[in-house]
């Protein structure tokens, strides 16, 4: 059984899929895989020249509706068209589960995942349609945010979408369409050699810090943490870090880093301390490969903060944190149900 690789582009209308489909299918190779579908669920700004596809074996189908969107559908055009590769232009008004539950031909696999963002109109949906954008990039290999400028916020939205989506891939590109390779600014200063994080960066600065740990090689840092430390942690090991809500109480999610620390029998578990530490990166099997492993330097007894929780603060709005990261707790009445 021949297998028909599945591109999908999802995004809000006029975020450059269409566009992107184009340059991808006229500019990169990619119609000299054979013949190829396209199959559209929306009417953009830009629009496909059909005289244009015929001259690189490519064929457009056209969606209106969701409730169109079925098994019967796709196999229809499966049969009729006989692509070779299969680029999906999904509706961003359209709910994720039309397509994620509806069965694909056979022989069909989704091989690649694009969401296209205007990065002009982001903070916007973000205050408005939150849900509905973030469904839109959660699944997504590669988020696109495409005309930057020398204003747009790159942290920020990285923050967002990794957040939800840690394995994406995120592209920052001008309206030109040139990358956008400015740096990205943290709330903090990572120029020195020792880091003092303070309750407001700690979630920002957890997920900088996994995501870019050679960064903080060799560095020291120093921050408030709730222990966790129960009898089942391998021995001189345990995991200082702090709770931090997603969206609601029901969400609150542990987030902290391995700690290599020869007397932790002395450490209680659930006690609060004020650690400093050395970042190293090593393999470890929490992290699935490299990652950022403490080594403390000094660990004193502190009391419990007024605030327990940490947040992502998206100007004055509250972003929580849904990490798929192999240090996770649930809240659970009173009790702490911690995945290793």
């Amino acid at each position: 059984m021949q297998e028909i690789p599945i591109y999908l582009f999802t995004g809000f209308m006029d975020s450059g899929k269409t566009t992107l489909i184009k340059e991808t299918l006229l500019e990169n190779g990619f119609a000299d895989q054979g013949k190829s579908l396209i199959i559209c669920c929306e009417d953009g700004e830009v629009e496909y020249d059909e005289a244009e596809l015929k001259k690189i074996n490519a064929s457009l189908v056209m969606v209106e509706n969701e409730e169109d969107f079925t098994a019967d559908f796709l196999n229809a055009i499966n049969m009729k068209y006989l692509p070779d590769q299969v680029f999906i232009e999904y509706n961003g008004t359209w709910g994720m589960d039309t397509l994620t539950e509806t069965e694909l031909p056979r022989g069909w696999m989704v091989v690649q995942s694009l969401a296209t963002v205007d990065a002009t109109t982001f903070d916007m949906y973000l205050a408005n349609m939150r849900t509905m954008i973030m469904e839109q990039l959660f699944q997504a290999d590669v988020v696109i945010f495409n005309r930057c400028d020398d204003s747009t916020d790159k942290g920020k939205y990285r923050r967002n979408v990794k957040a939800l989506n840690r394995k994406a891939q995120l592209v920052y590109e001008r309206a030109d369409g040139s990358l956008d390779e400015r740096e990205e600014e943290l709330p903090f200063d990572i120029s020195g050699d020792e880091l003092e994080i303070t309750d407001a960066d700690y979630a920002i600065w957890y997920m900088d810090c996994l995501d870019n740990p050679k960064k903080y090689e060799g560095k020291k840092v120093s921050f408030l943490a709730l222990v966790y430390n129960p009898d089942k942690l391998k021995k001189g090991i345990f995991v200082p870090g702090r709770f931090a809500m997603t969206c609601c109480v029901e969400d609150i999610t542990f987030i902290g880093f391995k700690c290599k620390y020869p007397d932790e029998d002395k450490i209680p578990h659930k006690s609060w301390i004020h650690i400093t530490a050395q970042i190293k990166v090593e393999f470890a099997r929490e992290y699935k490969g490299k990652g950022p492993v403490l080594y403390p330097i000094s660990i004193t007894p502190a009391e419990k903060p007024e605030d327990e929780l940490v947040y992502f603060f998206i100007g004055a709005e509250c972003v929580g944190i849904f990490l798929r990261t192999s240090l996770l707790a649930e809240c659970r009445q009173g009790g702490f149900l911690f995945r290793m």
